[in-house]
């Protein structure tokens, strides 16, 4: 039985899982780095340990640091939440192996389904529709000419063994192809330690949906409806809903058991998220796996109630899933606004700096998941995510409307957000019907993400999940004016 868990992360969600631990009476151990020492996460577990420096290479995904921190510490298991180890299986096989739990599915399915290139070749075996395009990852410019020229322009160049938009390209022509493969290759091993890439044929305009899963060790599985996750930037998500606005009892049934049929293929254990694209005709298409807690889990919770991150914990410790199929009813509308520490009017630049005030959003139906406070410092390290605002209604309209009037109360100080963004977002009279799809931004919104290249490669840089570069303050300094917060905070209202 599950006793005492280290939470294997930062922020946010390293936050969720520690009141969800002490909702179930678990005790919770919080890692940091020197940099997050006074962080919110450290003051909420139970117990606290340094695992290293700033750098995520020599903290948050210094594996062996970790494991011996859960060992010294005395924890039954480990909570990857989503992000840095939470998708790596030789992370997870090194938990087992030291004699721990690791909270997720198995090293192998992981293993399998953490590669898109191995999951693309089980999906087509198990007859799941697939993206046009390469079955392996290769270094070769010849096979990757090759496959461009049958599956035709655009075309997407993803990373094997990541996630999160990084080490994507999109190529328009053959002339701009090698230079794409370059910069996807190394953004991949700079995020991801692996420079596996692979293309695949460009949908254009489609929509990004994915089911939550669960299946437990007793081959129990269960969906959970879909998300819609179109509206991207760079291909990170920021807003994501619940239901679909072109989801129809038939798609879903189809997508659901779709999504089952994957699992159940490689052998899943824990609960995760199957994506798939859907064109203009509804046709959809395998695109990955994701084998960890979603960052956009709360949407699901707040229209089934089921709280997926305690679900999580209670599969790892061996529990059958308690829910059927039929047991899962789907209440309302939900949607979710990820609040960065960004400037959304420069092609969402990080904005590192000092939280100087900070007032939560409240209101029926309103959840606010944050791992800031005042004084928090937000580093160029990591992921530049301060919270997560959800808001819930009875239809999708009201979903609109109390998200609007949350967002307007959400005030941050110190550090731009993209709050306001999300406003203009959510009231565009294309979102507010539906006719979202993941070139929504670039059609809508192209003003505010059109900066030059150069200025883009900094973004990419900082926001990079990996961290292991110390990035130069003076760089960023062009963004962000480090010596008068005031000036960070663009246009804000207070109600």
């Amino acid at each position: 039985m599950i006793k005492k868990v280290l939470v294997a992360n930062r922020g946010e969600i390293a936050v969720r899982i520690i009141r969800a631990l002490n909702e179930m009476d678990i005790k919770s151990v919080a890692i940091y780095s020197d940099i997050d020492k006074n962080a919110v996460h450290t003051q909420l577990a139970d117990e606290s340990i340094r695992v290293g420096p700033p750098p995520a290479l020599e903290s948050y995904l210094n594996q062996d640091a970790i494991i011996n921190a859960a060992l010294e510490t005395g924890c039954d298991a480990i909570h990857p939440g989503y992000g840095f180890l939470s998708e790596r299986y030789d992370f997870n096989q090194k938990v087992h192996n030291a004699g721990l739990i690791f909270i997720g599915a198995n090293p192998q399915s992981m293993r399998l389904l953490g590669s898109k290139v191995q999951s693309r070749q089980i999906m087509s075996k198990a007859g799941i529709p697939i993206i046009p395009g390469m079955m392996a990852s290769t270094k070769d410019y010849k096979e990757f000419e090759d496959y461009a020229e049958k599956i035709g322009f655009p075309i997407l160049i993803k990373a094997s063994d990541g996630g999160g938009g990084k080490g994507m390209r999109i190529v328009s022509t053959m002339k701009d192809l090698h230079s794409a493969i370059d910069a996807a290759m190394r953004e991949s091993m700079s995020a991801f330690g692996s420079d596996a890439i692979y293309l695949e044929k460009y949908l254009e305009n489609p929509h990004h949906i994915e089911f939550q899963i669960a299946r437990d060790h007793f081959g129990n599985v269960i969906h959970l409806n879909e998300r819609e996750c179109s509206i991207q930037r760079r291909h990170q998500k920021i807003i994501e809903e619940t239901p679909s606005p072109i989801m129809t009892p038939e798609l879903r049934k189809q997508m659901g058991d779709a999504a089952i049929k994957v699992v159940n293929s490689a052998d899943y254990d824990n609960i995760g998220t199957v994506e798939f694209l859907v064109d203009k005709d509804l046709n959809f298409y395998f695109l990955e796996v994701n084998a960890r807690v979603q960052v956009e889990h709360p949407i699901t919770e707040m229209t089934t109630g089921i709280d997926l991150v305690k679900l999580q914990i209670n599969i790892a410790d061996n529990q059958p899933i308690p829910y059927k199929q039929d047991d899962i009813q789907q209440n309302g509308h939900a949607i979710e606004c990820r609040i960065y520490a960004e400037d959304a009017d420069n092609n969402f630049t990080p904005s590192p700096g000092k939280i100087l005030y900070i007032k939560e959003p409240v209101g029926p139906g309103i959840r606010y998941d944050s791992g800031i406070e005042v004084g928090t410092e937000v580093p160029t390290f990591y992921d530049p995510i301060l919270s997560k605002l959800i808001a819930w209604g009875k239809t999708r309209d009201e979903a609109i409307k109390r998200m609007t009037t949350a967002l307007k109360q959400n005030v941050i100080l110190g550090v731009k957000t993209s709050i306001n963004f999300m406003i203009n977002v959510i009231n565009h009279p294309e979102f507010k019907v539906g006719n979202t799809n993941t070139n929504f931004l670039d059609d809508y919104f192209s003003e505010k993400i059109q900066t030059s290249k150069e200025d883009l490669k900094l973004a990419i840089a900082a926001a990079s999940f990996s961290g292991n570069h110390t990035y130069d303050i003076k760089n960023i300094n062009q963004f962000s004016k480090m010596n008068n917060p005031w000036l960070e905070i663009g246009k804000w209202e207070l109600f």
